[in-house]
């Protein structure tokens, strides 16, 4: 099956391989269930990719995706997921170095499992799109190619279904705890399909099916995490059975809030400008609706479109992000800066030097240069050596080793260079998960 599947890599399916397999190969012995259900939604991913890029299955008779990006959702299916499993992986360090409690890990391995639901359910809903658009014509249309992925997939979700029940049925927590958790991941299943019909067909061709897939992901997950935290409030579950949700909230709800910073009270206070502006903008409000979005509209690209502009949000979300993740424990002093780095001068400098001095391109299609990448490569390793020594003058004290940095920003630059998805979106989340490997 996999020999199969890896022909039909291209450099944004080969870029985001690199980042799986960089993840998996760091995952200790305790997280093997989690690294093992990782490969199999990615196995999972890349074949419904593969049947919804088919010609002979078009997704755009069901929804209508933001015009000339591909499909996107191997890398919206993983981005996420693949990205708790890193910070489980930065979590384990610390219970070693006895810096946070086993019930911080368990909470974070329930989120993980929730995440990684979310994508399992949508991605089996735009699989049976795909097998009834097929059934809809003639026998002679459908690809062979599309049903052997049909079976592959099915073969994946039960796999990943097996490795969920191993995880989640231990006895850590005894009695029902394990029956409230399987329950919490299934709901956020649910909630993630709904959601991601209701975006498509609210904002139509404004994302990619993978763009849609991270927001939705993102969203049911922190939404869930709050009414979890609600019901242990307002009931007994918080004494006996739940207590893991309470004690992981707990945690979660510190590191969340945005901390005295004057870099954190920054984003925020830049993001409640920005909603505030597009919600001018959008709903056409006396007397400002007209300037805003003509003062808008003069700082967009092809990827914004009247009804939502994204550029904008994606940048600050994509630099403030990283900063409020590592907002509790981290052993990794350049992961917060993940995307200033990636973003503020990485794409900054490959955009720059490849719109100037690029001449060979990555492919015959696209824009992206390979003089640019490299210039990305180069200044954000170049920024890495400044930033270093002053955090640890600070009291940081780098635990990163060199190989390490060098593949994380490669992969993060060569993410740039193929693909067609929000790179401000995705960029930051895949560059801060591999530093804090």
């Amino acid at each position: 099956m996999a020999p199969q599947l890896l022909r039909q890599l291209n450099g944004e399916r080969a870029v985001v391989l690199l980042y799986v397999v960089r993840i998996i190969f760091s995952i200790p012995f305790s997280l093997l269930p989690e690294a093992f259900s990782l490969s199999l939604l990615f196995l999972l991913a890349l074949c419904v990719e593969i049947s919804v890029d088919d010609a002979s299955n078009p997704l755009s008779l069901f929804f209508r995706t933001r015009p000339g990006a591909s499909s996107g959702v191997l890398l919206g299916a993983v981005t996420l997921p693949g990205l708790l499993v890193s910070k489980l992986v930065q979590t384990s360090r610390a219970i070693t170095l006895e810096e946070v409690g086993i019930e911080e890990f368990e909470y974070l391995k329930s989120q993980y499992w929730a995440a990684s639901s979310s994508c399992v359910a949508v991605l089996i809903f735009l699989s049976l799109v795909c097998q009834h658009q097929g059934k809809s014509k003639s026998k002679t249309s459908i690809s062979s190619l599309s049903s052997r992925n049909q079976i592959y997939s099915s073969i994946c979700v039960i796999f990943f279904v097996g490795s969920g029940l191993v995880s989640l049925s231990g006895k850590l927590y005894g009695g029902w705890a394990p029956v409230l958790v399987s329950l919490w991941v299934l709901g956020h299943g649910w909630a993630a399909v709904t959601l991601i019909q209701k975006i498509l067909e609210t904002f139509p061709a404004c994302a990619s099916i993978g763009e849609s897939l991270l927001v939705t992901t993102g969203l049911v997950l922190y939404f869930g995490d709050m009414m979890a935290y609600t019901t242990s409030k307002i009931s007994y579950l918080a004494s006996s059975d739940a207590l893991f949700i309470q004690n992981g909230i707990n945690r979660s709800e510190i590191s969340t809030i945005i901390q005295p910073k004057f870099l954190d009270l920054s984003f925020g206070a830049a993001l409640a400008v920005f909603l505030l502006l597009e919600t001018i903008r959008i709903w056409k409000i006396w007397p400002l609706g007209h300037l805003v979005h003509q003062f808008m509209n003069a700082f967009t690209d092809h990827r914004d479109s009247d009804l939502l502009v994204v550029s904008h949000f994606s940048l600050l979300l994509g630099c403030a992000i990283p900063i409020w993740l590592a907002s509790g424990f981290t052993d990794r002093p350049l992961a917060p800066f993940a995307g200033i780095l990636s973003l503020g001068i990485g794409d900054t400098m490959a955009s720059m030097v490849g719109h100037k001095y690029g001449v060979l391109r990555w492919s015959k299609t696209g824009k992206k240069t390979i003089e640019g990448t490299a210039a990305g490569i180069t200044s954000v390793l170049a920024a890495c050596f400044v930033l270093l020594p002053l955090l640890a003058a600070t009291g940081y004290i780098f635990t990163m080793h060199w190989f390490s940095l060098i593949v994380a920003v490669t992969t993060s630059g060569l993410l740039e260079a193929y693909t067609a998805q929000l790179d401000n979106a995705f960029i930051p989340l895949v560059f801060y998960s591999m530093l804090c490997l």
